[in-house]
């Protein structure tokens, strides 16, 4: 016991030094747990007796003192420090020059998680993201107001944090998603617009009107380009199969196809029989199906003679909306794909209060869903397959889960009125919607 209290630290420091001295005292004895290396632990004692030994306080010297004492090792070479505070210089120390340096880098840190984090939010659709099943979710980020009447068609830019609206008003307008800021309107339309749709590439935009044409738009100058005549009533849809054609629906119960590059129609289908409003293209433009008051469905190829392949029966009322997949995911090579099927699938929504999911190479219908209480206005395939998005009179926007088939999640109220078109965006996490009460709102996806 003599020899090891002979051999403390503690017996070599001046008298002065009760703080440092109370320090000993109470600093645990197991050298095992000691989380710097011996390299370390002198660095750092040597920083804060260069530190002590800068400051003009004569307490701090008597600390540095001490210090000494207790690692003389360590504060040997801090002969400049001594001569910088004996001369009465100011000098910054490696201790502050450290500390500072941590600071930033913290800080630095701190911003690239948060770039991080906003980063895997807006990817999280892409394939091998782990995203696949991004559902909306309240509140909306963004409440946009402009039209002045109600608004019938929303459409996001494929590329740009965009979106776009046609309303009763005759006029289409561009917001930008991201801050819910109003950017643009587009005039040219003397009736009321019924749909919007943008080329693959989003460097173009089209708008059908109750005024019977469609018209091309530059979306880098926003100036209309052409204007495409004859329908004989109104145009309810209209659909950039790829960046040269275009196809339309019309209340003059005829389904055209139309050159992009000569405005010319190349072909006219008549195989509805009452007023057609709606139009689904497929992913990779092979076929394109449209509905509308005869309440069937009618797919067709996009190339040749445009043959019909198929008519889907089953809904009671007008079909209002149909949605091929928004994006589809692939599973990394070698590996199956678990919606390898969902290229073949159609989804349509209707006045009879359902949705309804079809397979095209089967020609019958999967499954039925019958969970809103009004009109289905606009629904969706997700892009993952496993989800189909709806909205309705009911002023509700709801997720289907297809194989429980159950209603996974509601937004109630999404709306004031009823909630007449939705769009969702294939990588950015985003949904918007738009309604009779004139407003568009965005939905943020988590």
């Amino acid at each position: 016991t003599t020899s090891r209290a002979s051999s403390s630290p503690l017996n070599k420091l001046p008298e002065s030094s009760s703080v440092v001295r109370d320090i000993y005292k109470h600093k645990p004895q197991q050298t095992n747990t000691m989380v710097l290396t011996e390299r370390q632990r002198r660095d750092l004692h040597a920083g804060i007796h260069e530190y002590l030994l800068s400051q003009s306080d004569e307490a701090f010297h008597r600390a540095a003192e001490a210090l000494a004492a207790a690692d003389p090792a360590a504060c040997k070479g801090n002969s400049t420090a001594t001569k910088a505070s004996s001369t009465g210089s100011k000098a910054t120390t490696l201790l502050e020059k450290k500390w500072t340096a941590v600071s930033r880098l913290q800080k630095k840190v701190m911003e690239m998680e948060k770039l991080v984090a906003q980063s895997a939010k807006i990817h999280a659709h892409r394939p091998g993201a782990g995203g696949g099943k991004m559902l909306p979710r309240p509140p909306a980020v963004h409440t946009m107001n402009g039209h002045r009447g109600n608004i019938a068609c929303v459409e996001v830019h494929p590329v740009f944090t965009v979106v776009v609206s046609g309303g009763e008003d005759g006029t289409v307008k561009v917001w930008d998603h991201e801050s819910g800021q109003f950017m643009r309107t587009l005039r040219g339309h003397t009736n009321a617009v019924h749909s919007v749709s943008f080329t693959p590439d989003g460097s173009y935009l089209a708008s059908s009107s109750s005024d019977l044409s469609i018209k091309l738009w530059d979306f880098s100058t926003y100036a209309c380009v052409r204007t495409l005549r004859g329908h004989d009533h109104t145009v309810s849809s209209v659909k950039f199969i790829d960046n040269q054609n275009i196809v339309s629906a019309s209340r003059d119960a005829t389904v055209k196809f139309w050159e992009f590059d000569t405005g010319f129609c190349v072909h006219t289908n008549n195989d509805h029989i009452e007023w057609v409003r709606c139009l689904a293209c497929k992913q990779d433009g092979s076929l394109v199906a449209s509905s509308g008051n005869d309440t069937w469905i009618n797919v067709c190829q996009t190339t040749g003679e445009r043959k019909s392949i198929c008519q889907l029966r089953g809904h009671q009322h007008v079909v209002e909306s149909l949605s091929f997949v928004v994006h589809s995911q692939s599973s990394p090579p070698g590996q199956r794909n678990p919606v390898e099927s969902v290229n073949d699938h159609l989804v349509s929504g209707s006045r009879d209060r359902s949705v309804r999911l079809w397979s095209i190479s089967a020609a019958n219908c999967l499954s039925t869903f019958n969970f809103h209480e009004n009109w289905v206005r606009s629904v969706i395939l997700h892009p993952s397959g496993m989800f189909i998005l709806s909205s309705s009179d009911d002023r509700s926007i709801r997720v289907i889960d297809i194989k429980a088939n159950r209603c996974r999640q509601t937004i109630e109220n999404a709306h004031d009125h009823f909630v007449s078109s939705i769009a969702m965006h294939h990588t950015l996490p985003i949904l918007v919607s738009g309604s009779v009460d004139q407003t568009i709102k965005c939905w943020p996806l988590e």
